[in-house]
């Protein structure tokens, strides 16, 4: 076949110097840039939105991802491990440091529901509680409370946990077995108990606060 005879293949235009296209084509704004900037802008809303519904709807998310996201695997790439949580089911504050409770009761040789009766008169359960004196944490150290029974951080719950149970085994031999005493002492201080004979101080708040937690211990030692 002669030279001027061949066809050019379709799609496949031979431009020559003259039909060169140059500056409607190069100095054209295509949008590359802020196209790739929507789809980064996208991708990343796109992951964040089924991150957050993973936790409400584990289950359906997961199938959702599988059909409408790309997979992509890296080339070589070693193994992978995929985590996914299927259930979540909230700790009732009451039940969220009962194995801290157990170690401290173990180790200073107190009933749990001693130590869990006094955390709830006294934070209710919050690590971060702090009072108009200054008590800190969940069992409501003073500063030179905390830094007398070892504890450097009072909001750390282990720490707190600890040191009031420290602190309570030290008031129980004070007083010689005496919960009474113990509570009222741990309330109002050592020092206003001895003021008043080695008994309950007639204050509303120290007794009301006796009253209570010896109730719940009872409850306690009931139910179990």
């Amino acid at each position: 076949m002669a030279e001027d005879e061949l066809e050019t293949p379709p799609g496949l235009e031979i431009r020559h110097d003259a039909e060169r296209r140059h500056g409607e084509r190069r100095t054209a704004d295509r949008g590359t840039r802020n196209r790739r900037q929507r789809d980064r802008r996208l991708n990343t809303a796109r992951g964040l939105l089924f991150s957050a519904l993973a936790f409400a709807m584990p289950h359906q998310v997961k199938q959702l991802a599988r059909d409408k996201l790309p997979s992509v695997a890296a080339p070589d790439a070693g193994p992978r491990v995929l985590v996914s949580i299927d259930s979540f089911i909230p700790v009732q504050p009451a039940h969220a440091y009962d194995d801290l409770i157990r170690e401290a009761a173990a180790k200073y040789d107190l009933e749990p529901a001693l130590i869990r009766s006094v955390i709830r008169m006294e934070s209710g359960f919050d690590p971060f509680a702090v009072s108009r004196v200054g008590a800190m944490g969940l069992m409501q150290l003073m500063p030179a409370v905390a830094e007398e029974m070892g504890v450097k951080d009072p909001f750390d719950a282990r720490q707190n946990i600890m040191g009031g149970a420290r602190f309570l085994r030290n008031l129980l031999e004070r007083h010689r077995g005496n919960l009474a005493l113990t509570l009222a002492s741990y309330n109002a201080g050592p020092g206003a108990v001895a003021s008043y004979g080695n008994r309950v101080p007639p204050f509303k708040e120290t007794r009301n606060y006796v009253k209570r937690i010896t109730g719940w211990i009872a409850d306690e030692r009931e139910a179990g």
